[in-house]
């Protein structure tokens, strides 16, 4: 399908498809296309959900499917990275698990920075740049959860905000 392909059917009836509301999706430029899509799968637990276009062109879009949110692969020259403090973040199920993570993709020869235990609300945490040069935090006990469901921002915990 036609990138713009709907727009000249028309507009999307919300009573034919479900409309997406809120935060859906970041986009990143990749140009190791097969080396990205596995490491996302190895370390973030990440499979194709879409993908379209030809070689040099290819979108793909990236879930761990645990909600309607995905990472956009564009395939193209990387004139910026998620790099520094800018990252993307995935929770794991322990600390033993981040240590697991952080090891295996230092093994497999990725960078990898880590761990740190910073406390609440931040957690058990490391660093790992994808085949771009783009950081994939791997965390344990951060309390996004938590902050998300709360009826009011906490600014009181020390490191917040």
């Amino acid at each position: 399908m036609a990138v713009n392909e709907h727009a000249a059917s028309g507009p999307i009836d919300p009573g034919e498809h479900p409309v997406d509301l809120g935060l859906t999706h970041v986009a990143l430029p990749v140009e190791r296309w097969e080396e990205t899509i596995e490491f996302y799968a190895e370390f973030a637990s990440m499979e194709v959900v879409h993908e379209r276009g030809e070689p040099g062109e290819r979108v793909a879009w990236i879930s761990d499917r645990t909600r309607p949110f995905v990472v956009v692969l564009l395939e193209r020259g990387v004139d910026h990275r998620l790099g520094g403090w800018s990252h993307l973040g995935v929770g794991l199920e322990s600390r033993l698990a981040v240590d697991r993570t952080l090891a295996r993709a230092s093994e497999a020869g990725f960078d990898a920075l880590g761990p740190f235990d910073a406390g609440p609300p931040v957690g058990y945490w490391g660093i790992i740049a994808d085949p771009n040069g783009h950081n994939l935090e791997v965390a344990y006990g951060q309390e996004v959860g938590i902050a998300v469901e709360s009826p009011e921002p906490d600014d009181d915990r020390p490191g917040s905000g």
